[in-house]
Order: structure tokens, then sequence, then C-alpha cells
């Protein structure tokens, strides 16, 4: 049996890491069991700048966690080498990042896991359909260039209109 100090410290670790997927708008177990620390160095860069946090974990202490937090379907998956992405903004940015890594690196030496999001644990479908989806910015990109649209165009028509008066503007004022 550990010692007190240990116990606490593990319990500390458990208490933290329960908060933060409570925090997360989504997060994504990792197998990360081939990849070389340059690798690792690029991904968690990658990470960084979208403000993925990404961290190595021990399963036990996860499984206690995830099982805090409602997610005990994740326990099957919490063997092996695991590591762990939550997202606190972009719920898209850490499925997008390691499914795109994950494609750079050959065989099964680097795979997701499983996933969650909003509270929900997601099939191998889900997780790629949101990996294939753009980051949030882009979406909102997207989605103000489509309100934006109709606008440009009346704007678009307006200036042709004027363009086309002024055109004819300098005739009618000499026939006054």
């Amino acid at each position: 049996m550990p010692n007190a100090r240990v116990l606490s410290e593990k319990k500390a670790i458990v208490a933290a890491l329960t908060e933060r997927i409570k925090n997360a708008e989504s997060g994504v177990l990792v197998d990360y069991r081939g990849i070389n620390v340059a690798q690792d160095t690029e991904l968690r860069t990658e990470l960084r700048k979208n403000e993925v946090e990404y961290t190595v974990i021990k399963n036990t202490l996860t499984r206690f966690a995830l099982d805090d937090c409602g997610l005990k379907e994740l326990d099957p998956f919490l063997n092996g080498t695991t590591s762990l992405a939550t997202s606190k903004g972009d719920p898209i940015a850490p499925f997008r990042i390691l499914s795109d890594y994950s494609k750079k690196i050959p065989g099964d030496a680097f795979s997701i896991k499983a996933a969650f999001m909003d509270g929900k644990v997601l099939s191998q479908e889900e997780i790629a359909g949101i990996a294939a989806l753009p980051s949030k910015d882009a979406l909102y990109a997207q989605v103000f260039g489509t309100l934006l649209a109709p606008i440009t165009s009346l704007a678009v028509v307006l200036n042709q209109i004027v363009e086309k008066q002024n055109g004819g503007a300098p005739a009618e004022a000499a026939a006054e």
C-alpha cells in the first residue's frame, strides 16, 4: 500500500485531470507508441499554437478521472501508451490536428483511440467526420461569407446602376 504522501499526490493528479476534462469542449485519447522525440516536439508545437493541452497520462489515474466525469465508456481504451489532448476553445482542433498527424506516421504507430465532446463519447465515424471539418475560424469565415454574399451582390448591382446612370447623366444635362 502506498504511503500517505504518494496517495495524496495521486489524488491531486486525479482531481486536476477531472477538472481539466470537465472544462474541456473536447478531448482525444491517442496511442503515441511509435513516434520519436522530433515528431513529438513538432506535434506539441502545432497543438500549442491551437491552444490544445496535450499530455502523456497514466491509464489508472485517467480511468478514475474519466469515471468521475461520467465517461466510463472510455475505460476500455485506457491501455498501452496513452496521451490526452483537450481543448477549451476550438473543439475541432484536437481532432483535426491529431488526425492529420496520424496520417503522416506510417502504420499504427500513432493513432486516435477514442474521443469525447461535450460529455459524450464519440464513435470512430464521428471522430473521422469531425476531423474532416475545417477549423473554427474557417467555419466562422464561411458563415460570414455566406451572410455577406447577398449584401455584396446588392452593392455590386447598385454600383452598376450608378455607373450606368452616371454614364448617361452628361447627355441628360446637355439636353436641359
